[in-house]
C-alpha cells in the first residue's frame, strides 16, 4: 500500500509540474497600484488566471478553434479572439505562438475590487504558416492593456488590446 501512494504521489507531483511548465512565465508587479493595494492571494490569481488565457490563447489560434479558448475570456476579449480565428479558418493562414514571458505592471485597481487594469509587456516568438508552411518566424515584444475582472472563482480578461510600442 505504501508502495502504491509514493507512486502515486511522484505521479500528480509529475502532472502538476508539467501543468506549471506548460503556462506562460506572467510576473505580476503591483507596487504602488492605487487607489488600493493588492492582496497576495489576489496577485497569485490573476498572474495564474492570466498565464491560462494566454495557453488557451496560444491553443486556440494554433489550432484555429474557438473552442480551445476557454473560460478565462470574456466579452470583448473573447469575442475578438473568436472573430480571428473565424478569419484564420476562412483564409487557412494561422499563427503560432511560443510564449517567452509577460512582464505584467498592474496600473489600477477599484476601490470596489471589481475590474483592474494592467499593462503587459508580452516576449512572443510568432510564426505565421499558412496549413503546415512556415512563411515567417518573429521574435517580439508586444505591448497590451488588459482589464480583467473577477468571478465566483477566478479573474477573467475581459479587454485586451494590443498598443503601440511608444505607448508605454
Amino acid at each position: 500500500m505504501k508502495r502504491l501512494l509514493t507512486t502515486a504521489s511522484f505521479m500528480l507531483a509529475g502532472s502538476i509540474l508539467t501543468l506549471a511548465q506548460s503556462l506562460p512565465q506572467v510576473h505580476l508587479d503591483a507596487d504602488g497600484l492605487k487607489p488600493r493595494s493588492i492582496e497576495e492571494l489576489t496577485g497569485a490569481s490573476i498572474a495564474s488566471n492570466y498565464a491560462l488565457a494566454w495557453r488557451d490563447l496560444e491553443a486556440a489560434l494554433e489550432s484555429s478553434q474557438a473552442g480551445g479558448i476557454g473560460d478565462e475570456f470574456v466579452g470583448t476579449a473573447k469575442d475578438r479572439l473568436v472573430q480571428r480565428i473565424t478569419e484564420q479558418k476562412r483564409t487557412g493562414v494561422h499563427v503560432r505562438i511560443a510564449d517567452r514571458g509577460h512582464q505584467v505592471k498592474a496600473v489600477f485597481y477599484s476601490s470596489d475590487g471589481t475590474a483592474m487594469q494592467l499593462t503587459d509587456q508580452a516576449q512572443l516568438e510568432i510564426q505565421i504558416l499558412d496549413g503546415n508552411k512556415l512563411l515567417d518566424t518573429e521574435n517580439v515584444t508586444h505591448h497590451y492593456i488588459v482589464l480583467m475582472t473577477p468571478g465566483a472563482d477566478r479573474w477573467y480578461v475581459r479587454d485586451l488590446e494590443e498598443v503601440p510600442t511608444n505607448v508605454f
